[in-house]
């Protein structure tokens, strides 16, 4: 069975923000080995999570993994992704969904946080110990 993984954040009113999730998407690819990796956005930008699915499923995919790129388990993974999986399988019938965990709390997030402060800081000039 064909496997597709996808990546799916929020949206933002800012043109070109959707750029930032394709590259990860392809970071993913690469790191995963995933045949399929698309992405999709549940508010203000295209494709919606319905367009996502539906070109996982044109691509070949009979099961679709859908990657929440949250923080955490707020109303949009807890109560709207799942309506939205609930509202493809109906005119998919037959394709296997499940819902992935958000990211969480995981130590190498705070790394990626550190990083971006000792950036800051650096390009500020500024010292976080004086």
């Amino acid at each position: 069975m064909k496997t597709a993984v996808l990546l799916i954040s929020h949206g933002s009113r800012v043109a070109g923000a959707d750029g930032d999730l394709a590259r990860i998407a392809d970071m993913v690819q690469e790191m995963s080995g995933a045949e399929i990796v698309e992405v999709a956005f549940r508010e203000r930008q295209q494709p919606d999570i319905q367009a996502g699915i539906d070109a996982c499923v044109a691509r070949g995919a009979q099961r679709i993994l859908l990657s929440p790129y949250f923080l955490f388990a707020g109303s949009h993974v807890l109560r709207d992704l799942p309506d939205e999986m609930a509202r493809a399988g109906r005119r998919h019938r037959g394709l296997e969904m499940v819902l992935g965990r958000p990211l969480g709390i995981d130590r190498r997030l705070a790394e990626v946080v550190c990083t971006r402060i000792g950036e800051t800081l650096a390009d500020s000039g500024w010292e976080l110990k004086e």
